[in-house]
């Protein structure tokens, strides 16, 4: 029997969540890690040293983002940089015919997804936006909890992402929510994305609150999605807040709370549930690596002509939220994102 070459890699960029992008290439078994690139002399050298030091003078490092394109070994690319170079960057990747697993957002502007969809069609080539949380089997289960009728028809969730801003990530808030900074646009994407896929239908409005610092970034933002029918997402997001990553989604009968949709490799997830009629439940389930678990999924639908799991339709939508919750924030009045 033969077995299938994997799909073949380049990272577009040195940025800190190499740390878990790029080992998660070299252990999914169905990819191969060929190359590295940045804009920062021996910093793609460094990254490789540091991250998978038994792949060096195996792995290709480049000081420069074009030689790294100009790689026609390469297959695919992943996008780590910052916000506001994503879409320039992948429609460059994507026009010399390169597979694009970028990293959220996948732009800041809905027109610059259309592009990238455009782009993508033409040249027939895979594009999906990095939520590495959805291929976590936690968020299967808690799907699977609703799905049996126990807490009922949802009605609200809330979903909660925060972390204590340390000095190394500083460059989060040095461009304002125009050009991709703060948290909306660095940790909200997680909470808005969660909070559409609870519910599983397009938001209909937005009221938010936020606020800025001196760069305009907002380094907190909160506020409600309304889906209609009464039913309401909270959200919030903070880099001056105690750390956080979980979503609760109320029903009708009962409750379920994803307590760390952002697991590390070893951690085992919590979930749990109640109901109205005083059941509780508490479920640890088996360590599980999202990160790879979303390089596997990526390279399976290039290899294998399958769709991927998050569309570029599920991109826009996320992407006209987070804009209709940057515009509630600045105006204080209440987006509408009604068609």
């Amino acid at each position: 029997m033969n077995q299938q070459a994997p799909l073949r890699w380049g990272i577009l960029g040195a940025a800190r969540i190499n740390e878990r992008l790029l080992p998660a290439i070299v252990e999914a078994s169905n990819a191969e890690l060929v190359a590295i690139a940045s804009r920062r002399p021996g910093a793609a050298a460094e990254t490789l040293a540091k991250y998978a030091p038994a792949k060096q003078g195996r792995v290709r490092t480049y000081d420069g983002l074009d030689a790294l394109l100009d790689d026609e070994d390469i297959q695919a690319v992943y996008l780590p940089m910052a916000n506001h170079e994503h879409a320039e960057w992948a429609l460059k990747a994507i026009a010399v015919g390169k597979h694009v697993l970028c990293e959220k957002p996948m732009a800041l502007t809905v027109a610059d997804i259309d592009a990238i969809e455009a782009a993508a069609r033409a040249q027939n080539v895979v594009v999906m936006e990095g939520f590495m949380y959805r291929f976590h089997p936690q968020h299967a289960r808690v799907r699977a909890l609703v799905d049996s009728g126990l807490i009922g028809e949802v009605r609200s969730v809330h979903a909660s992402f925060s972390f204590i801003m340390r000095p190394a990530r500083l460059y989060r808030l040095a461009e304002g929510v125009t050009r991709g900074g703060g948290a909306m646009w660095d940790i909200g994407p997680y909470a808005i994305h969660s909070a559409r896929w609870c519910f599983d239908t397009p938001p209909v409005a937005v009221t938010a609150l936020a606020k800025y610092v001196a760069s305009g970034a907002d380094i907190t933002t909160s506020g409600v999605i309304d889906f209609g029918d009464g039913r309401h997402a909270h959200f919030d997001v903070s880099f001056e807040w105690a750390r956080q990553s979980s979503y609760t989604l109320i029903g009708t009968k009962g409750g379920v709370k994803c307590h760390a949709a952002w697991q590390l490799p070893e951690d085992e997830p919590l979930v749990s549930w109640w109901t109205e009629d005083g059941q509780r439940g508490e479920e640890r389930l088996p360590a599980a690596n999202h990160f790879v678990l979303e390089v596997e999924h990526f390279c399976d639908c290039v290899l294998n002509g399958k769709a991927p799991l998050l569309t570029l339709e599920d991109a826009k939508i996320n992407c006209q939220t987070i804009a209709a919750v940057l515009q509630s924030a600045a105006s204080g009045r209440t987006a509408s994102l009604a068609n």
